[in-house]
């Protein structure tokens, strides 16, 4: 069931107000402007990402994947810390193989790009996971076309997951740390307004995960946007490889 507006903002402004009241310092978070600009959101800007750390199988995983029937996933420096404990366990529940091409600090549209680049160069797998949206939160208008354009380029045959956004950056002040709840819950919904047009779209629901028990906030959380590990990377993992599997 698709939650309300009201239910968005509500639990995410309760999010927001636990996140606020710590103080530990963030070691690795989305590239933004300089801490004197709050940019039009009130997040800040999103840096150049160009040299962000990332993970990009070869393609020779890209064709097994594709041989085998197994999964594509796009993500961020969330997946480039994730992204190989993911395929392990994606593995060891059904077997499947996982090509991934992840990128720090990339907003969506780089990794639709990607998607596209990977679409026409290799052909698509049945299943597509999305684990992107945590550094859109500095310009969240643009993210309801790119929704748009990834579940184009996947057709109506494949299915798309994608995992929704909780980014409330702890290194930044409680004003800023407002604005970033506020345009994660303007993502999620953006999101759910798609999925409206899209059956073949399976949001995974790591925002209200973390939000149904707030202490999740700050005990999954190491930076508030990065899952700790090993606890909230199994846990963020185990609800995106239990989306993959569902029969």
């Amino acid at each position: 069931m698709k939650p309300n507006r009201r239910q968005i903002f509500t639990v995410g402004a309760a999010a927001a107000a636990t996140v606020a009241v710590s103080t530990q310092t963030a070691s690795a978070v989305p590239a933004s402007t300089s801490a004197t600009s709050t940019g039009p959101y009130g997040s800040g800007v999103l840096g150049s990402w160009a040299n962000g750390t990332r993970a990009i199988s070869t393609t020779t995983q890209i064709h097994r994947v594709l041989e085998t029937d197994g999964v594509y996933m796009f993500g961020d420096s969330i997946s480039v810390q994730d992204g190989k404990s993911l395929a392990t366990r994606l593995l060891g529940r059904d077997g499947s193989q996982m090509a991934v091409n992840n990128w720090s600090s990339r907003p969506t549209s780089g990794a639709v790009d990607a998607l596209q680049q990977w679409a026409a160069a290799y052909g698509l797998p049945r299943r597509i996971l999305m684990a992107s949206g945590s550094n859109d939160i500095f310009d969240p208008p643009k993210f309801a076309a790119q929704l748009d354009r990834a579940m184009s380029i996947a057709g109506r045959n494949r299915t798309v997951y994608w995992v929704n956004i909780q980014a409330v950056r702890k290194s930044v002040g409680a004003t800023m740390q407002l604005a970033d709840q506020r345009n994660s819950s303007w993502l999620n919904m953006q999101m759910y307004d798609v999925q409206e047009k899209y059956p073949n779209l399976r949001i995974i629901r790591w925002a209200e995960w973390l939000w149904v028990k707030p202490y999740r906030l700050l005990n999954y959380l190491r930076d508030g946007v990065h899952p700790t590990v090993p606890l909230g990377q199994d846990a963020r993992n185990e609800l995106i490889v239990q989306a993959l599997t569902a029969r």
